[in-house]
């Protein structure tokens, strides 16, 4: 865009006139005026080629999530016309397929699996990545099929409970309450079943990068009232959240980078947030270890808590982060050994190299 605007013509002037003549600026500020728009006209071009290339790059993006939106909505429907028992027996050739011949992440899981579970041999690891890939395949035909299968009249029929008084009795504490869990079981349905009694929750997630996918997986979260904060730039709602007397469901198997809290877990060292155990050492709500595991076929649940840290009820984890962080971490390991076919061993959970306090902190104890 020009710098120097002015008319063509001067008011009371003739047509045919110089406006340069008439310009009461010095000559020198005309030269300046000339050459700063001559300059930038030079750079109009360029400036407006990005732009339309940005355009045309967004535009292309939009395009292409919705189509791999189009195609998870397909794949969704496909698996809604089966049912729970055919998706159970598709969900094993789908593991032999996922292990034996595609080999998804096959090197991950067999680092994963023989650094976790020394223990077994081979051929025992084999079965396990077998197992591993059906859960997850069944744990998205259970999401599929959740909605229309279980509902506030039957849910009996699908789920029990584990420690059903005590995990109660903190719900309906005025207290907020501090969930945490893992990759393990079926979590995802864990908020679901949990707002389809009455108990709404809120649960901090990365936004996915397919805005149409982000929607979609919001919309299942939110039915029955799991309100999802983003990972950046929510801790003004957390604290609304903890100060309300809400109940937060946390993942407390991620990765939190180098300067995380760095704890033992599955015989490896392991970054953990150290916001997790902040939430319940600032605020003083207790915090309490849940499962949602399949105990059955398909859409058949234990739902519950295995363990609680109150605030109220002082012990030896609740002196400081790292204490809090190696006792949900423990528990949390204990769930995974009971069930290893349950647990996501294909995401990269050990990553990074820990600081050498960690080592020195594992030789004083």
């Amino acid at each position: 865009m020009e710098l120097a605007l002015r008319p063509q013509h001067a008011p009371g002037t003739d047509s045919k006139e110089s406006p340069l003549k008439e310009d009461p600026e010095p000559s020198g500020a005309q030269d300046l005026s000339f050459v700063v728009s001559c300059s930038l006209s030079q750079y109009r071009v360029p400036i407006q080629r990005t732009l339309d290339i940005d355009s045309m790059d967004a535009a292309k993006r939009a395009v292409i999530d919705y189509l791999v939106y189009l195609v998870v909505r397909i794949f969704i429907c496909c698996l809604q016309i089966l049912s729970l028992e055919k998706c159970r027996q598709l969900s094993y050739v789908i593991g032999v397929l996922a292990t034996d011949i595609l080999k998804i992440r096959r090197s991950l899981l067999e680092e994963n699996l023989s650094h976790a579970l020394p223990e077994l041999n081979a051929a025992e690891r084999r079965d396990l990545a077998i197992r591993c890939w059906a859960h997850l395949f069944l744990m998205v035909c259970e999401i599929a099929h959740l909605p229309r299968k279980l509902h506030d009249t039957n849910w009996r029929q699908h789920v029990t409970f584990c420690n059903k008084r005590e995990t109660l009795r903190y719900l309906l504490d005025e207290r907020a309450t501090v969930f945490v869990t893992g990759h393990f079981g079926n979590f995802e349905a864990a908020g679901y079943v949990i707002g389809l009694f009455g108990f709404p929750s809120f649960t901090i997630a990365r936004p996915l990068d397919n805005k149409f996918l982000h929607q979609f997986v919001n919309d299942f979260r939110s039915m029955t009232g799991q309100f999802i904060l983003p990972k950046q730039g929510s801790a003004k709602h957390v604290d609304e959240v903890l100060q309300a007397g809400g109940t937060l469901s946390l993942l407390g198997d991620q990765y939190a980078g180098p300067k995380g809290c760095w704890v033992e877990f599955l015989n490896r060292p392991a970054s953990c947030h150290k916001a997790i155990a902040v939430f319940t050492l600032l605020s003083g709500a207790p915090q309490l270890i849940s499962v949602n595991r399949r105990v059955g076929g398909p859409l058949e649940f234990e739902l519950g808590t295995t363990a609680v840290a109150d605030p109220q009820k002082p012990t030896p984890a609740l002196d400081g982060v790292r204490q809090l962080t190696e006792w949900s971490t423990r528990h949390l390991e204990t769930l995974i050994r009971e069930n290893p076919e349950q647990y996501w061993w294909i995401h990269r959970r050990w990553k990074g190299t820990p600081p050498k306090r960690f080592f020195r902190q594992q030789k004083a104890a």
